[in-house]
């Protein structure tokens, strides 16, 4: 399908494929790189003449290259359907004429995506305030300053003025705001506390998760520093604090270090990694993981420089109800259990 003279098309998605990109269809290449979609959607798109690469239509069977320009088209503005106000109840923490501090529950997705445009919490932020600010490197997620991962729950800072969304980004690239995470993770951690330092990049394997590489030749460098909290045996309760903010980076990063976050299904953690063979043992560990269905994460408080008022601000969350109840519940295992085995 040619566009058309009087078919306007909005671009909705730009990205360069790697210069060591495999040949690849591109429906599945897509797939991969833009969340909450569907390889129908992305056939049916390009069917109508809504996918480009290298300023071309092309078919759904077309196979991405290293270094092909690709974009998405479609005849509607983004914002008209991304920023769709919807009256979702959102927990905050703090907030002023320059920004709020929200508490970011389970199993929500922080701003909307090709195929999913609504119950995001960016749709929320709409609803709340009326006019989010928005910037050409902040397009996808106007007013969110940084992420957390669907399923992480936690704080999130968020920017009502454009010289706020300025001035808060600024920090994060600075490494000076403060942010500590809590983390169930797989096994006993053996140091007390320490650094993990290592590349992280899109998985060469599966593009849909990460991956540390440790020579530094590919991906973006990484600091994760942890301290240990408690011990229960078999995982350890540990607190990250993060001096880089990348994809994903407490989960690659633990798992890199041989402890994946407990029930994290994209990491390996929702599986049995350490324990006994006891059928009670296994029983516990499925009634863990149906309590917390979700990788064992939290934001648990943050820290920045307010961009008007130049005063330190500091907040802290507690656990949500899932979190805190396997907590108890290794607790109660590591205090009556492993005694006996």
């Amino acid at each position: 399908m040619e566009e058309t003279e009087d078919q306007e098309l909005f671009e909705h998605h730009h990205i360069i494929a790697d210069p060591g990109q495999e040949p690849l269809r591109i429906d599945k290449f897509l797939m991969d790189r833009i969340p909450n979609t569907t390889r129908n959607k992305l056939q049916q798109a390009a069917k109508d003449g809504f996918i480009w690469v290298n300023k071309q239509t092309v078919k759904p069977n077309y196979k991405v290259k290293g270094g092909d320009d690709i974009t998405i088209r479609m005849p509607y503005p983004v914002r008209e359907i991304e920023l769709i106000p919807e009256d979702i109840p959102i927990e905050i923490a703090y907030e002023d004429d320059q920004l709020l501090v929200v508490n970011k529950p389970m199993n929500m997705v922080v701003h909307p995506g090709y195929g999913n445009y609504t119950g995001t919490l960016v749709n929320a932020l709409v609803y709340h305030f009326e006019n989010l600010p928005n910037r050409p490197d902040f397009a996808d997620r106007p007013g969110i300053v940084h992420r957390l991962d669907k399923n992480t729950t936690g704080l999130l800072l968020v920017a009502k003025t454009e010289h706020a969304l300025s001035h808060l980004a600024q920090q994060f690239m600075d490494r000076t705001t403060d942010r500590k995470y809590y983390a169930l993770v797989w096994g006993d951690v053996k140091e007390d506390e320490g650094k993990i330092e290592g590349h992280i990049g899109r998985s060469l394997k599966n593009r849909k998760v990460m991956d540390v590489f440790p020579d530094g030749d590919y991906g973006k460098h990484a600091i994760t520093n942890y301290r240990v909290l408690h011990r229960f045996g078999y995982t350890t309760l540990v607190e990250c604090k993060l001096e880089t903010g990348r994809t994903h980076q407490i989960r690659v990063h633990m798992k890199y270090i041989g402890h994946p976050l407990f029930n994290d299904n994209e990491y390996g953690g929702d599986k049995i990694l350490k324990g006994t063979t006891f059928t009670k043992y296994k029983q516990f560990i499925q009634n863990c993981f149906k309590i917390l269905p979700r990788q064992a994460l939290h934001a648990k408080s943050l820290g920045f420089t307010h961009p008007t008022t130049g005063e330190r601000h500091h907040y802290e969350s507690e656990l949500p109800e899932d979190f805190s109840e396997i907590l108890k519940k290794w607790e109660s295992y590591a205090q009556n259990s492993l005694k006996f085995e």
